[in-house]
């Protein structure tokens, strides 16, 4: 197994239990790849913090049961802040009643009635999609044949291949700030596209998959960060009998008369395996060995650069919102939308043509998370809070310059939006540590710095297939089917291909 980010632990547990022998080489020194948790900040060196992935949400209940992973979950409640400068608000929780009487209060029956319909119907797709993440893909027509109910069809067939502005536009909500929350949280997260780029449904559709138990569709707060995730999954594949190695990056897939024999570490090493396992990205997979030319030719088509900033912060303290009251409940803990006030769908439009002409928006859009009140684990014995923006988008290097030159500026820049909602935020950050998409690249080994491996647009057999051609060779990374996110299906998927090709049955 190359590489022990989440799929390809997933991938190597079940291999092992079925009496496989393998052993997982790690480039870093810690398994996890993007899901870990880490003490990044040099000013505030005890404080923990999800430095990739912030929140667990898609991954297949039926997986956690079968990996028997026993997470320790915290539900948010609220999940959503959508905070305004002008005193208007939307937090929503599980008190749904309480959530429509703020649709109301705050922006108009008709947002009301248009959530309940999204919400109806995310709720129908969810349930028909569900057994599709763990098995091997087909077109998107052919999903729709076999996992969704006859009526959704053309609706789901239409979102999948179509875009999220179009999507969101069917259920009338009157305000655009409410269409644009959903529109960026969902559709655009970690995409390279705009609201109006085809596959930002399927993005929006992908993001509406939370199935965990106690979730109701909602992501989720793992105590301990998100390196609980994988650390648990590691010890789940030890017990079965595998072996990981960290520190151990490979430098070579090697082959013979088109059939893998084992890797080649960059210290010279060399393990010898007749079955060889790809949790890397499908593109730093390309530069380890050679791939048919028409699975390279498909890897071109789906290549894009990441366009998320990610910007750690360490906090001496809580921020306040001007737009809440005193007897509100706390927003912390849940996912708060920072969005343009003025025409927030035309903001978002425009964003995404700066980002295409390498300019750094003046507001892009961020998702803003302060974990460390509903996991107080995180600490540090002085009480500071670990926080998160999740910048989208931004270019994969500013035009006529570099992230070297422009990210503490722009850092500066975008800590001053936050004042706008929450006035002082800015005096209240001890440290940062910052990850533009190059940053992403050099920081967990993820090629074009894309947290997705390859882009949400593509969809179902469209990514990168488990069988890569090369005898022996299989592909268990996000780049896979179903989707970029911490999941796990791509690395069960991809290990029940192995299985079923070496004869050898699954064991629970």
């Amino acid at each position: 197994m190359v590489g022990a980010g989440h799929n390809g632990l997933v991938a190597t547990t079940l291999l092992a239990r079925a009496g496989l022998d393998v052993v997982a080489v790690e480039r870093d020194v810690i398994v996890g790849g993007a899901a870990r948790t880490e003490t990044p900040f040099g000013k505030v060196p005890g404080l923990r913090q999800s430095t990739g992935a912030y929140l667990l949400g898609l991954m297949p209940p039926e997986l956690e049961r079968l990996l028997d992973l026993r997470l320790p979950l915290v539900r948010r409640d609220p999940h959503y802040f959508l905070p305004t400068t002008s005193g208007s608000h939307l937090l929503m929780g599980s008190d749904r009643d309480a959530t429509r009487r703020q649709f109301v209060e705050f922006f108009s029956e008709a947002d009301r009635d248009a959530d309940d319909r999204l919400q109806a119907e995310l709720d129908l797709l969810r349930a028909d999609l569900a057994p599709a993440w763990l098995r091997e893909p087909g077109s998107v027509e052919e999903t729709a044949e076999r996992f969704i109910r006859p009526a959704l069809r053309t609706v789901f067939v239409d979102l999948v291949l179509g875009d999220v502005a179009s999507y969101l536009d069917r259920f009338g909500f009157a305000s655009e700030l409410v269409i644009a929350m959903y529109a960026v949280t969902d559709g655009l997260s970690g995409l390279h596209a705009g609201p109006d780029t085809p596959g930002s449904g399927h993005n929006f559709l992908v993001h509406n998959m939370c199935r965990l138990p106690g979730a109701g569709g909602t992501w989720m707060i793992v105590e301990g960060g998100m390196g609980r995730v994988t650390a648990t999954i590691a010890d789940r594949a030890r017990a079965a009998g595998a072996t990981i190695v960290t520190g151990a990056p490979v430098s070579e897939i090697c082959t013979r008369d088109g059939s893998v024999t084992g890797v080649t570490l960059a210290d010279g090493r060399s393990i010898d395996a007749a079955t060889v396992v790809a949790g890397c990205d499908p593109f730093t997979l390309a530069d380890l060995v050679t791939l048919p030319a028409p699975l390279l030719q498909r890897l071109e088509h789906v290549r894009r650069p990441g366009t998320t900033l990610k910007i750690n912060l360490a906090l001496r303290d809580l921020p306040r919102f001007s737009c809440l009251p005193p007897d509100a409940p706390s927003p912390f803990g849940s996912t708060i939308h920072l969005l343009p006030q003025d025409e927030p769908m035309a903001a978002v439009r425009a964003m995404w043509r700066d980002v295409q002409a390498g300019r750094l928006p003046d507001f892009p859009t961020m998702e803003w998370y302060v974990h460390t009140t509903a996991d107080p684990s995180l600490q540090d014995p002085q009480g500071h809070h670990s926080s998160a923006l999740f910048v989208q988008s931004v270019p994969w290097q500013p035009a006529g310059s570099s992230w070297d030159v422009e990210l503490a500026p722009y850092v500066e820049r975008l800590l001053a939006v936050c004042d706008r909602f929450a006035p002082g935020t800015s005096d209240l950050v001890a440290d940062t540590f910052a990850l533009p998409p190059p940053g992403i690249e050099a920081h967990f080994g993820i090629r074009h710095g894309h947290i997705h491996h390859v882009d949400n647009g593509f969809a179902f057999d469209q990514r990168m297939p488990y069988v890569t051609g090369v005898g022996g060779l299989y592909a268990a990374s996000a780049g896979c089917h179903p989707a970029g996110s911490v999941i796990g299906a791509a690395g069960h998927n991809a290990a029940l291909r192995v299985l079923s090709d070496h004869g050898v049955a699954l064991t629970p």
